[in-house]
């Protein structure tokens, strides 16, 4: 009893959140009044605020960015990941606990000590401000992590599996492509899932590394609703976009929750 009641109680005060973005994010975008936030308004107003967002801000482009810069950089990162754990593990590379570590050292060092280096490598460089730069830094940050999950899946994966496979003529390319990419479809799937909602919800590379509408961010774009830029926003046009542009990662999560549960056991096949 003492038990479910906790759990009421932790479930009530996660939800209190959610109802009060919710219902403010429906208010017409004339009424909000911060002493009545907790009380629900007669109408629901949460597309028509959510147009204005994308009005205002200009963030249908930056949508389309961020699910450029979602599906592509996790695609290539747990591609390249995985490819390093085969390499580490299955190939036997030589020393090849000390590449790991040199792959997975970076993630030790907090991203705000990138920024300044990144900014000037990129003015450099000329990726500053292009879509190209910013898949190629998304991908960059999400390849550690999936060198550290594949590597620890094919470590229990039977080395008689690639014996026999090169004894049957297969390459070391095909081996990986026709037989260890497909078996570890669990794991990557748990891989791209984590690296897509952490790509869609990031915001310092995107104020650092971009400007325009076409290569920013949605979380950038979010986050300039609410300044000086675009002053006067009501607060129900800037909840409503905040939380409209927070569904794909919740949709994603609820539609393969079962796959993501499954590849992070990292379970023996």
């Amino acid at each position: 009893m003492i038990r479910r009641a906790v759990l009421i109680v932790l479930g009530l005060v996660w939800l209190g959140p959610t109802y009060l973005l919710l219902v403010n994010a429906s208010r017409p975008a004339a009424s909000y009044d911060p002493g009545s936030a907790w009380l629900p308004s007669g109408d629901f107003e949460l597309l028509a605020n959510f147009g204005r967002a994308l009005a205002s801000a200009d963030l249908g482009q930056s949508l389309a960015s961020t699910a450029l810069y979602s599906v592509v950089s996790p695609l290539l990162g747990v591609v390249i990941g995985a490819l390093a754990g085969y390499t580490i593990v299955v190939l036997r590379l030589r020393h090849g606990f000390w590449w790991f570590l040199l792959i997975f050292g970076g993630t030790v060092f907090p991203s705000q000590m990138l920024l300044v280096p990144l900014f000037v490598g990129y003015s450099d460089a000329g990726l500053y401000d292009t879509r190209l730069g910013m898949i190629l830094i998304y991908t960059a940050i999400n390849v550690p992590l999936a060198a550290f999950v594949l590597r620890n899946f094919y470590s229990g994966v039977a080395f008689s599996i690639f014996e026999a496979a090169r004894m049957d003529g297969a390459s070391t390319w095909r081996v990986f492509w026709r037989i260890y990419l497909p078996i570890s479809t669990s794991a990557l799937a748990a891989v791209f899932i984590l690296e897509f909602t952490f790509i869609w919800n990031d915001l310092i590379f995107g104020l650092t590394l971009s400007t325009t509408a076409d290569v920013r961010p949605v979380m950038t774009a979010l986050a300039g609703l609410m300044t000086d830029v675009y002053a006067g926003t009501p607060v129900p046009v800037g909840l409503a976009a905040g939380l409209v542009c927070s569904l794909p990662t919740v949709l994603l999560f609820l539609a393969t929750q079962r796959l993501f549960a499954r590849g992070l056991s990292l379970g023996s096949v």
